[in-house]
């Protein structure tokens, strides 16, 4: 169990960024943010290569397919937080007023 929480955590912190590498802008999220992104984005990259592809866990945890597949969820996320959080709307509307 103990095992499973720190793969999580250090996949989560790999996966979050990278994700942040990838999307350009500022994100005002620390450490903890990151990690917590890449975590979810591990979720929806496992729950979208399951839907597509129709693998699950016991093919494996750890493969490459899974570690780009928790990048692609985590660029996803970013961009779900990024649209509901509005910081970039606003800040163009102040730009152009």
């Amino acid at each position: 169990m103990l095992g499973l929480i720190v793969s999580l955590i250090i996949i989560g912190l790999i996966a979050g960024a990278i994700a942040r590498l990838l999307v350009p802008g500022r994100d005002p999220i620390g450490i903890f943010g990151t990690i917590l992104l890449g975590i979810v984005g591990s979720f929806i990259g496992g729950f979208l290569g399951y839907a597509l592809f129709h693998k699950d866990s016991a093919d494996g945890f750890f493969q490459p397919s899974g570690i780009i597949g928790s990048i692609i969820g985590a660029v996803i996320a970013l961009l779900i937080y990024r649209h509901f959080s509005g910081s970039g709307s606003r800040r163009r509307s102040r730009m152009f007023s």
